[in-house]
């Protein structure tokens, strides 16, 4: 049983919106941020990159950090940019690209949920990103940035959600990548609340450090007399149907490669030179060295766990360990991760100007691997899953 629950929202006006809605935090890095943010001091990247605002040698852990985002928080939500709604409510959050739509529920899902793996997992998080958002949370008394979920719809969801889209949006805006935004406020929250009480779980999609940094703050909070009502027990999500939600690969770059690689390569695998650097189905990749693309096929895993037969965990298991020495996607210095969105134009860029030696082009997880890998209560490798477009922040704060 999935509980959601409609939330006393802080939102920007619609004149001001386009202007204060940003990318989120972990999209950016601190000097991208702060060349998205100059000249624009209503920015919401202050809030979720608040060291943009100090000076460029400031840790970006030091205490002034928290506390410039704390302020610049409360100097936007008391200035006449910001609104807050008279009552809790649910919204409908609607993302146009390149053709696709997918809609969600905008609503504050529960951290007991979390804890209780009714909302499920598929990654590890690290610590020094969980420290830090959960610092974040806690200095401000906000959850600035929704996670993003997906679901089954058993109980018809759509349904409820093409009922509402038949009235007028709070925003529809384009942003400068040509994303359409769209977000309609619910007036029924009863039904939606009673749909998701008949789903059996949610799955996180992007967004795991904040899902688990919100639990650790309610934790926290929880040390005090607690009723589990609370708001800091609740944290804002927007959850999408499974049959809407798109993945992008999650491709790699190795820094460094043996003399003999190529010969080890291609003495194991039967290397193709293609002219088409997108893996054709799952199961394969396309590798880039020496200016040439080249296709070959992943051996099956011998284990039955599914997560085994990613495409990302059989790339772990049959090359970048035995060929590479890379043990720890997620702590070897020696590769690195290029999100699908860039292209393999990238991919080529990289090494061609010798920042990189090899490049691997990945099929995309699927959807439906990302939910059998969850229920399984197991875990994907590092940068399985690339979700575009992303959420925008700065549209709904959930404060408490």
């Amino acid at each position: 049983m999935v509980k959601i629950r409609p939330f006393q929202a802080w939102r920007p006006t619609t004149e001001k919106a386009k202007n204060i809605i940003s990318l989120p935090y972990d999209v950016v890095n601190t000097e991208e941020a702060r060349s998205l943010a100059e000249g624009n001091p209503f920015s919401f990247l202050h809030v979720i990159r608040p060291e943009i605002g100090l000076p460029e040698d400031t840790n970006i852990y030091a205490d002034e950090v928290y506390e410039q985002g704390k302020q610049n928080l409360q100097e936007l939500l008391d200035s006449d940019a910001y609104l807050q709604e008279e009552k809790p409510s649910l919204y409908l959050y609607q993302l146009t690209w390149k053709g696709h739509s997918q809609t969600g529920v905008f609503c504050c899902v529960s951290t007991f949920d979390y804890e209780n793996n009714i909302i499920l997992k598929h990654e590890l998080t690290r610590p020094d990103k969980e420290d830090d958002r959960t610092r974040h949370i806690l200095t401000q008394r906000a959850h600035a940035e929704p996670v993003m979920m997906t679901f089954e719809d058993r109980s018809g969801i759509t349904s409820l959600m093409e009922r509402e889209m038949a009235s007028a949006p709070i925003y529809d805006l384009v942003t400068e990548d040509q994303v359409k935004h769209t977000i309609w406020k619910v007036e029924d929250t009863v039904s939606f609340e009673s749909a998701f009480s008949k789903q059996d779980a949610l799955f996180i999609a992007d967004g795991h450090h904040r899902c688990a940094s919100a639990w650790r703050v309610a934790q926290k909070l929880r040390e005090a007399d607690s009723s589990g009502d609370e708001e800091y027990n609740f944290f804002p999500a927007v959850l999408f149907p499974m049959d809407q939600m798109d993945i992008l690969s999650y491709n790699r770059i190795v820094y460094k490669l043996d003399e003999n690689f190529f010969e080890r390569l291609s003495g194991q695998f039967d290397l193709k030179k293609t002219s088409d650097p997108v893996p054709e189905k799952a199961g394969t990749i396309c590798l880039y060295l020496n200016g040439e693309w080249y296709s070959t096929a992943l051996p099956e895993s011998e284990s039955n766990e599914v997560n085994a037969q990613l495409d990302v965990a059989r790339l772990q298991e049959f090359i970048l360990e035995p060929l590479l020495g890379i043990s720890d996607q997620r702590t070897d210095k020696n590769l690195n991760f290029v999100g699908g969105i860039r292209g393999t134009n990238e991919l080529e860029s990289l090494v061609n100007s010798g920042k990189a030696e090899l490049a691997i082009s990945m099929y995309p997880t699927s959807i439906q691997e990302l939910v059998d890998v969850s229920n399984a209560g197991l875990l994907m490798p590092p940068k399985s899953t690339w979700f575009e477009p992303k959420l925008r922040s700065g549209f709904l704060i959930h404060t408490f």
